[in-house]
């Protein structure tokens, strides 16, 4: 028994960003401790993870500091989230699905990080050995909870479409899983998000009532991953699914404090979705993780209610556009993928790891995508939430010498 490894954890794979995150670090601080190489362009372009250069907003802070010194929110209590919260992240999610309606007490819960919320209904949800559709490609991350679950995921391809932005295989969504079933594989839930973390791939209306139309014929459950919602480029508006006629009562919410409020380190994310399912999510996130501290959810509560909160999320997606527009300039005519949203891209090459260590050597830290999904060895994603656009001018020369190494 002793050195065991289980088969649910030898069913998962490394991120890859945590070590590129290691090394990018190591660069960081090596860059510091000799001043004589500290020149701002031996500095590394930290391209590799999705921390942000862009505080959150002051009202969030205060409230962090506010709620150190309050005994109430020292507390382990309530287990499912402070009430103020889950009233606060309902609303949030009332508004963004056109009305549709909510409430703390019966239909939220909180959790520590959107991921911690896509695990926990995810066991609250999928029988093991059922399938779980996600995008084709996408973050390893949720690929593994799916795993960890004991469910199978199931990788429907998006179409890369180079110089141009990903899209959403609408017409093949019915006869796909049809194909799935025919191979013994049972897709009872759908795992899905838009924008699409890593491509930015974004579901326009008519491909969400494709999948609305399957969920319902089809009676399956859909797990929505909201975290970055909001952060849409071009005048791309929001579609929530559960906005769908026959969709509330089967669309599950996850949202996450982490992306849009820019809360990384705060660690909290709300589940929102019909009565049926929130009570059983909420007893496996008390046997899970809980929920996060008090002073962090006072913190993400601030920053829901502010009056300038929409405000604030619109300034923040146009400065990542901004960076977006700048970093497709540089790369064009190369093989990239257009994000419609979000903040990360991916560039097709021959192969990820090899590209990768090609561009540390010029000093810029991405991501090589294997097991991001069927293709993943053949992208690297770039992170430009945590680069402001005067670090990037410049960076296509670099990336085109990498690649023809």
């Amino acid at each position: 028994m002793a050195g065991r490894r289980t088969s649910r954890v030898q069913s998962l794979a490394g991120i890859g960003v945590d070590r590129m995150g290691a090394l990018a670090a190591k660069k960081e601080e090596s860059t510091v401790a000799a001043p004589e190489a500290g020149q701002k362009h031996d500095k590394p372009l930290r391209l590799e993870n999705l921390d942000t250069d862009v505080p959150p907003h002051p009202v969030a802070v205060e409230a962090t500091a506010k709620a150190i010194s309050n005994k109430e929110d020292n507390s382990y209590l309530p287990f499912i989230g402070q009430l103020g919260l889950r009233n606060a992240a309902s609303a949030h999610v009332s508004r963004m699905a056109g009305g549709v309606q909510y409430s703390g007490e019966e239909n939220c819960c909180i959790t520590a990080g959107g991921l911690s919320g896509v695990l926990n209904t995810l066991f609250a949800t999928v029988e093991p050995g059922e399938g779980v559709l996600l995008t084709d490609p996408t973050y390893i991350g949720l690929i593994n909870r799916v795993k960890l679950a004991g469910a199978i995921p199931v990788l429907f391809p998006t179409e890369f479409r180079p110089g141009d932005v990903w899209r959403f295989l609408r017409e093949k969504l019915l006869s796909f899983l049809e194909s799935k079933e025919r191979e013994g594989v049972k897709v009872t839930t759908l795992l899905l998000s838009s924008p699409v973390l890593p491509s930015g791939l974004y579901l326009e209306k008519e491909d969400w009532q494709a999948v609305a139309d399957v969920c319902i014929s089809r009676d399956l459950v859909l797990i929505y991953d909201a975290a970055f919602e909001r952060l849409l480029f071009d005048g791309r508006p929001v579609v929530h699914p559960a906005s769908f006629p026959g969709m509330q009562q089967r669309t599950i919410t996850v949202g996450s404090a982490s992306k849009e409020l820019r809360l990384i380190g705060w660690r909290v994310g709300w589940i929102v979705g019909p009565k049926w399912v929130i009570s059983d999510i909420q007893l496996v996130g008390m046997a899970n993780v809980v929920v996060p501290v008090g002073i962090a959810q006072k913190a993400a509560q601030a920053a829901l209610e502010h009056p300038d909160s929409s405000q604030d999320c619109g300034d923040f997606t146009k400065e990542l556009q901004a960076r977006r527009d700048l970093l497709m300039e540089e790369l064009k005519g190369l093989p990239a993928g257009i994000p419609a949203g979000s903040w990360s891209f991916v560039l097709r090459v021959e192969n990820g790891k090899e590209a990768s260590a090609a561009l540390i050597q010029e000093g810029m830290y991405v991501t090589p995508m294997t097991g991001w999904g069927s293709e993943g060895d053949s992208f690297i994603r770039f992170v430009y939430s945590n680069e402001p656009c005067d670090r990037l001018k410049g960076i296509g020369e670099k990336v085109k010498r990498a690649l023809q190494r």
